[in-house]
């Protein structure tokens, strides 16, 4: 049995370890947190180096790909430093690939539903796909990239705009905590409402879960989310608030969607390569897994 392991710098409340069946092969997937401690989780892959498949990045990105640049992000660095024999992965392939079809499936799924094609991204520069993929159906977009990472008040509307401050703030950025960009450990389960105009604004809220839930507002009443890695209390959680429809870009299981790194390390493990695999091969194994997002009716 193949096994593949995503050590997280989040919150260990989210930890979960199933086996799953991909392409007639039996696989194990685990994530591990380290409750925002990014030496405990470079300590757990030195334990783990050669003995498990695959490991997943989870947390955190090794880097962040918008349109054809890849910027490093040097403060995780320090995060895969043991790591030797094992091949290891942050779920970009997937967020390129995968996650480029939610839009389309999103109309497809409800779209006579939908009040007005109006999304907000908690980020696109870690979510270029799937900014993309909104993109490419028409829909009107607000990019929170200054406003849920850095905490400017600064809205982008246009993919040109990502772009340039993308390539102004990151190469800064990279170089400064994770934990300032990011909500990490404990820091997942506070939720501080904010930009409440834009949540308004939006028909649909899009990107990681926890930027999600960090500054939601308490009257989120017929809104979309699409988004990824939720647990049964992050489901709750969104009914609670309104939510009327979720997606997930990646497979429920067990009563979780779990990260992209997580889904991308499954595949790798499967692959039995000893590699990353390429966006070509991802796309192949998505083909034939027909991995597409889900929708789930949250509220009426």
């Amino acid at each position: 049995m193949k096994h593949a392991v995503s050590i997280s710098i989040g919150s260990s409340k989210r930890d979960k370890k199933v086996i799953i069946e991909l392409l007639g092969e039996k696989v194990t997937i685990e994530r591990i947190g380290t409750d925002g401690s990014m030496q405990k989780a470079a300590e757990m892959f030195r334990e783990l180096d050669g003995k498990v498949d695959a490991f997943g990045i989870g947390g955190a990105d090794l880097g962040l790909q918008v349109d054809n640049h890849y910027y490093p992000l040097h403060s995780v660095k320090p995060m895969v430093k043991y790591i030797k024999k094992t091949p290891c992965v942050d779920g970009l392939g997937l967020k390129t690939t995968l996650e480029r079809q939610a839009a389309k499936f999103l109309e497809s799924e409800i779209g006579p539903k939908i009040p007005w094609k109006r999304v907000m991204f908690t980020s696109a520069a870690d979510r270029w796909g799937l900014a993309l993929g909104f993109v490419d159906a028409g829909w009107k977009c607000m990019f929170g990239d200054l406003m849920f990472g850095l905490g400017i008040r600064l809205p982008i509307f246009t993919i040109r705009g990502v772009k340039v401050i993308a390539s102004l703030a990151i190469p800064i950025v990279s170089r400064m905590p994770f934990s300032m960009l990011y909500p990490t450990g404990d820091k997942q389960d506070i939720n501080e409402p904010k930009f409440e105009k834009w949540y308004r604004w939006a028909s649909v809220i899009a990107g990681d879960c926890h930027f999600v839930k960090h500054h939601m507002p308490y009257n989120m009443k017929g809104k979309i989310i699409v988004t990824n890695t939720t647990t049964p209390e992050d489901v709750e959680f969104f009914r609670e608030r309104g939510i009327r429809y979720m997606i997930t870009t990646t497979p429920c299981l067990e009563g979780r969607s779990f990260g992209t790194n997580m889904m991308e390390a499954a595949l790798v493990a499967v692959a039995g390569k000893n590699r990353r695999l390429t966006t070509d091969e991802l796309q192949v194994m998505m083909t034939e897994l027909n991995f597409t997002p889900q929708i789930r009716q949250l509220n009426p």
